[in-house]
C-alpha cells in the first residue's frame, strides 16, 4: 500500500494526468461492464455467459475466439477492479448512440436468464449515469430489451 501512494505521489509531483488511462482499452472496458452485470447477483448461468460472448461479437465485430479471450481478460479486470468508474471512464468519448447501445447490453446481459436482478439494475443505473446516458435513455434501453 506505501508502494501504491508513494507511485501516486511521484505522478503528481511528475505533473502527469491521473484521469488519464495510458492502456486504455475501450473492448476490454466494455466487456468488463457486461462482466460486472453478469456478476452482479452472484449467479452468473450460462445464458448470461453465451449473451456476453454473442454480444461482444455483434458490437465490436470481433470473432467469438477474440470474445471468449476478451472475456477471460475482462473476468480478471473485473476481480482487480474498485469500481465501475475504473471501466466508465475509459467510455466517456463514445458516441451518445454507442453508450447507449452498450446500456441496452448490458440489459440484455442482465435479462439473458429471464430475470432482472435488483443488483443488476443497480449495476446498470450507475453505469449510465457514469456513461451520461440520460435517465429516459436508460429507461428506453431496458424497455426495448425487456419488451415491457
Amino acid at each position: 500500500m506505501f508502494n501504491a501512494i508513494t507511485s501516486l505521489f511521484k505522478q503528481l509531483l511528475d505533473g502527469q494526468d491521473l484521469g488519464k488511462h495510458p492502456t486504455s482499452n475501450p473492448n476490454l472496458a466494455i466487456a468488463s461492464l457486461l462482466c460486472e452485470v453478469a456478476g452482479a447477483d452472484h449467479q452468473i448461468g450460462d445464458a448470461e455467459k453465451t449473451a456476453k460472448k454473442d454480444l461482444l461479437v455483434r458490437l465490436l465485430g470481433i470473432s467469438e475466439q477474440e470474445s471468449k479471450a476478451l472475456l477471460s481478460n475482462a473476468e480478471e479486470k473485473v476481480k482487480e477492479s474498485a469500481s465501475l468508474y475504473d471501466f466508465t471512464s475509459q467510455l466517456r468519448e463514445l458516441s451518445q448512440e454507442t453508450r447507449f447501445e452498450l446500456i441496452k447490453a448490458m440489459w440484455e446481459v442482465a435479462h439473458a436468464d429471464g430475470d432482472i436482478d435488483p443488483l443488476e439494475d443497480a449495476v446498470i443505473r450507475k453505469a449510465a449515469e457514469l456513461l451520461y446516458v440520460d435517465h429516459s435513455e436508460f429507461i428506453r434501453a431496458k424497455l426495448s430489451v425487456t419488451g415491457e
